[in-house]
């Protein structure tokens, strides 16, 4: 009798998770150039172009940049990329250290969907 009484219940559960939409990721095209090149350690130049399926920039985008290196024990670096003209973004980091390096790139769109990338920098200098 108590199994009887909890299934209404799992249903409404279940029929309450179904019906919710799951959120396509955004169809986001993102490119980006690194300065200096060969990189080297010291401040570092990363621009990041955002263009949806149609290759219109997108602007109004908040960028945010968090580097690592690849191996552990170093604190992350972070920076935020600034809109130099619409879908073009720019920001530095301090790479404190020759060695390979991994670049996060946090993106929150206007309509405040989310997507991050990643940027390999190996080699520097």
């Amino acid at each position: 009798m108590i199994a009887r009484k909890k299934l209404p219940l799992f249903c409404l559960f279940v029929f309450a998770f179904a019906c919710q939409k799951i959120a396509k990721p955004p169809d986001i095209a993102v490119q980006y150039e690194i300065a200096p090149q060969p990189p080297r350690a010291g401040t570092t130049t990363i621009d990041v172009r955002l263009t949806d399926k149609n290759g219109v920039p997108v602007g109004g985008a908040r960028v945010d940049l968090e580097g690592n290196m690849s191996h552990a024990g170093m604190a992350p670096v972070n920076g935020e990329a600034k809109e130099i003209e619409t879908g073009k973004y720019r920001g530095t980091l301090q790479l404190t250290m020759a060695g390979d390096w991994i670049v996060l790139v946090h993106i929150a769109l206007p309509d405040g969907q989310k997507l991050q990338r990643q940027i390999e920098i190996n080699g520097v200098r």
